[in-house]
């Protein structure tokens, strides 16, 4: 009997307000529709552990991290979710579908913060060894249709969400370079777009990979 085949990894990705969680509904009902067991979790968190990490990243207290410490607690709560959910969920054959993962270490704490690529990429490398994700899809909106939906929101705002607008502009400008840069695992959606204008373009983009799974299930 043939080995169950290794699961994939699908990050979302994009800076405040671009409708992740919404999105993130609409890939795990596609993967039911196909029959793929799956997992949704996030970044900063997805273990107890990681998620008090992640308290401490967004709290909007008197006592913030420095840049540097923030870093290191973001590759801190993301080795601890590696090895306890996302490595072993891959292992069993399952997909794990994140929001958020290491591109938006560069995107925010490089790009937002001004830290240092190659340590980024340094960490990146200790703590994740070789694996990356399979896909990554980037939701991508100007800045000025992001900000009027968080206000939109109506509820009090993590440390990020505090930043100002030019930070937020270097953070897209980081996440549209990193897609420039690695062109076979991103795909940029708009999210300007009607909500199911937005889900077609995802659509068109999974549907390929859960072709493939299906095939290789099935052979």
């Amino acid at each position: 009997m043939p080995a169950e085949p290794q699961g994939r990894f699908i990050t979302l990705e994009g800076g405040e307000g671009v409708g992740k969680t919404t999105n993130m509904a609409f890939i795990t009902d596609c993967l039911d529709q196909a029959g793929i067991d799956w997992i949704a979790t996030r970044e900063p968190g997805g273990t107890p552990l990681a998620e008090r990490i992640r308290d401490l990243l967004l709290s909007a207290s008197e006592d913030a991290p420095s840049e540097l410490t923030e870093l290191l607690l973001m590759f801190a709560a993301r080795a601890q979710h590696l090895e306890q959910v996302i490595k072993p969920a891959l292992a069993r054959g399952c997909w794990v579908i994140c929001d958020r993962f290491t591109d938006a270490t560069y995107a925010y704490q490089g790009g937002g913060r001004g830290q240092n690529n190659h340590q980024i990429a340094q960490l990146e490398s200790l703590v994740q060894g070789d694996l990356r994700p399979d896909l990554t899809l980037l939701l991508d909106m100007p800045i000025e249709n992001s900000g009027q939906r968080l206000e939109q929101r109506g509820v009090s705002k993590d440390r990020f969400e505090q930043e100002k607008a030019a930070f937020f502009e270097r953070v897209r400008q980081a996440y549209l370079q990193r897609a420039l840069a690695y062109p076979l695992r991103f795909r940029v959606i708009n999210a300007c777009l009607p909500l199911a204008e937005v889900q077609a373009q995802i659509f068109d983009h999974l549907q390929p990979m859960i072709q493939a799974w299906s095939s290789q299930v099935d052979s």
